[in-house]
C-alpha cells in the first residue's frame, strides 16, 4: 500500500497575501485621502507624493544593487508606500530637494540601515519625517504658502494648523461644530494627507474588509486618545460641551487618523500578538496626548510611535500567547 503521508518543511499553510498585494492594498486605502487633498491643495499634492514616491523606489533600488547586493525588493511597493506615507506628512508648499532628502533618510537610514523591509524596527515614513521636522524646522511648519483652496474655511486659523491654533493662540473655542466639520472634510491647514480625517476613516474600513490590518492598534490609540481627552477636560470644568468636544477635536486634528491607522500598524515596527497591540496603542495614544497638552510640539503622534516601535521586542517578549497544550 502507498505511504499517504507526506513529511516536509514549514510553512504548511499557504495564504494568497503576499507583501505586494498587502502593500497595493494599503495604497488604495490611501488613495481617497489623496484625491482629497488634490482637491483641497491643488496639483502641488501630487507632484509631492509622486517626487517622494519616485525617490524612496530609486534610492531602494540602487543602494540594493551596489551595496546590499542581494534580491531587489523595490518592486513588493513598500517603497512606494514609504513614499506615500512621507509625502503625507509634508505641508503642500514645500519645496521637492526637502522631499527628497526625507526620502532618501527613510530608506537609506529607516529601512536599508537594517537590512530591508521586515528587519527595520522604526517606521521608514516617520524616521524620514522626524529628521526632516529637526532638520528644516521652518520648512516643516510652513502651511501659509499653499493654502486650501476652499480658502474661506482656513481664514481663521490664519495659516496655522488647529493643534497648533488651540497650543499657543488663547481662547480657542474646542465646542465649536463649524471647526469640528472642517476638520473630518479637510478644510484646514496642515500636512496635506493628515487632514482629510473622513477618507482617512474610508480607508481604514477598507483595510479592516481586506483584513490588512486587525483593530486592535487603531482603536486602542484612538480610544486612549479620546479617553486621556475626556479626564483633561473634566479637570478644566467649565462648559459641558468640552467633555465631548475636546475629546473628539483631538481625535480630528493633525495626524492621530493617519498615524494609528496606517504607520502603527506597520508589520515591521508592531507586536505580534493582539494583547501586545492593545498595549502598544495605549502607548502611542497617552505619549501623543501628553506632547500635545505639555510638551514642546503641537503634535507628538510621530514621536510616539518612533517611541513605542523601541519596545515591541520587550512587547513581543513578555506578551506571549499560550503554547499549544498549555493550561
Amino acid at each position: 500500500m502507498a505511504n499517504k503521508f507526506f513529511v516536509s518543511p514549514s510553512p504548511h499553510i499557504h495564504s494568497p497575501q503576499s507583501t505586494r498585494k498587502i502593500m497595493g492594498d494599503v495604497i488604495i486605502a490611501l488613495l481617497p485621502a489623496l484625491c482629497v487633498s488634490t482637491v483641497l491643495y491643488g496639483w502641488h499634492v501630487l507632484s509631492i507624493t509622486a517626487i517622494a514616491v519616485a525617490s524612496c523606489m530609486l534610492f531602494e533600488y540602487l543602494i540594493q544593487k551596489f551595496m546590499i547586493k542581494g534580491p531587489l525588493t523595490v518592486f513588493n511597493l513598500s517603497a512606494a508606500v514609504t513614499g506615500i506615507l512621507l509625502a503625507f506628512n509634508l505641508p503642500a508648499g514645500i519645496p521637492f530637494w526637502i522631499v527628497i532628502i526625507g526620502a532618501f533618510v527613510a530608506i537609506a537610514v529607516g529601512k536599508m540601515t537594517f537590512g530591508g523591509l521586515g528587519k527595520n524596527p522604526f517606521n521608514p515614513a516617520l524616521v524620514g519625517r522626524v529628521f526632516l521636522l529637526l532638520s528644516y524646522p521652518a520648512q516643516m511648519t510652513d502651511f501659509s504658502s499653499v493654502k486650501p483652496i476652499m480658502s474661506g474655511y482656513v481664514d481663521v486659523f490664519s495659516g496655522a494648523t488647529p493643534l497648533a491654533a488651540a497650543k499657543y493662540a488663547e481662547g480657542f473655542n474646542y465646542s465649536s461644530a463649524d471647526s469640528l466639520l472642517r476638520m473630518l472634510c479637510g478644510a484646514v491647514s496642515g500636512s496635506f494627507g493628515e487632514v482629510a480625517a473622513l477618507a482617512l476613516l474610508l480607508g481604514f474600513v477598507y483595510l479592516l474588509w481586506q483584513k490588512v490590518i486587525t483593530w486592535h492598534i487603531p482603536v486602542s490609540v484612538l480610544g486612549t486618545m479620546a479617553l486621556f481627552g475626556f479626564v483633561v477636560a473634566l479637570t478644566r470644568g467649565g462648559d459641558s460641551s468640552l467633555l465631548w468636544s475636546f475629546p473628539l477635536f483631538h481625535l480630528l486634528a493633525g495626524g492621530a487618523i493617519l498615524g494609528a491607522v496606517y504607520m502603527a500598524t506597520d508589520y515591521s515596527t508592531s507586536p505580534m500578538t493582539h494583547c501586545g497591540m492593545i498595549v502598544y496603542g495605549i502607548g502611542i495614544g497617552i505619549i501623543t496626548m501628553c506632547i500635545r497638552l505639555w510638551g514642546a510640539y503641537p503634535e507628538g503622534m510621530s514621536f510616539a510611535i518612533l517611541i513605542m516601535n523601541s519596545t515591541v521586542p520587550l512587547i513581543n517578549k513578555y506578551i506571549k500567547p499560550k503554547r499549544f497544550g498549555v493550561k
